[in-house]
């Protein structure tokens, strides 16, 4: 299925998605905060500025929308077009590389997706807790 916008159309359109403090990295951000975590936020730095960062037990948290970053891309990605298809995937790369060189460099990466967000922040949150202390 073609792109159904102008390429000026889409460009406007792409320009309008937020990449930092969404929706999702706001709520991940609250119930950090609730339980008196200390954090800093994309730090240009690191590979893939990463949302959160927890420097001193160098752990990394990244918030990924579900379509944006592929969760279970090769179930779904027959079903878009090769734009969106190739994005996708470049997106998909370009993460797998920035993790790779993350943990390179000795930092733990977390990678929290949207749906699991939605469905249990706390256990989101008691993920990136054990970490933490495993850390330390």
């Amino acid at each position: 299925m073609p792109d159904n916008l102008t390429p000026e159309q889409r460009r406007y359109t792409m320009s309008r998605v937020r990449v930092r403090d969404t929706a999702l990295e706001r709520i991940v951000h609250s119930a950090l905060e609730e339980r008196g975590l200390t954090f800093i936020k994309h730090i240009a730095d690191l590979p893939g500025k990463p949302d959160i960062v927890f420097e001193e037990a160098k752990v990394v948290v990244f918030v990924d929308g579900d379509f944006w970053h592929g969760y279970r891309f090769p179930a779904w990605a027959n079903k878009l077009s090769p734009f969106w298809r190739e994005k996708i995937s470049s997106t998909r790369k370009r993460d797998k590389r920035n993790f790779r060189r993350l943990r390179r460099r000795g930092w733990v990466v977390i990678r929290l997706w949207q749906h699991q967000i939605k469905a249990d922040i706390d256990g989101c949150v008691e993920k990136i807790l054990r970490q933490l202390k495993s850390r330390q």
